[in-house]
């Protein structure tokens, strides 16, 4: 297990480098308190402060359900509203 605060991560938003001790946590399955065998993405405190804090159900699993098929970050965002669906929680 590496140290609180002695590494360097990647905010997975902006792609900065940022010091452990200053990144959020985000765990693209929502349930941050059950650590066992998890490997989590960071974003910096700035894409933190600027994402949508509101519910997610169903957001991850429609990302994880095409992110098996494309190519591109720009691919997956188009398969993703190409779908059209409401996500509980989630205004249109």
């Amino acid at each position: 297990m590496i140290p609180f605060g002695d590494t360097q991560v990647v905010c997975i938003a902006c792609g900065a480098e940022v010091e452990r001790a200053g990144a959020r946590e985000y765990d693209r399955f929502g349930d941050r308190f059950d650590r066992r065998d998890k490997r989590f993405e960071y974003l910096c405190a700035r894409c933190d402060d600027a994402r949508c804090h509101h519910p997610r159900m169903g957001v991850e699993e429609r990302l994880c359900a095409i992110e098996g098929v494309v190519t591109s970050q720009k691919e997956m965002l188009r398969a993703f509203l190409a779908r059209g669906e409401a996500v509980d929680g989630q205004k249109d």
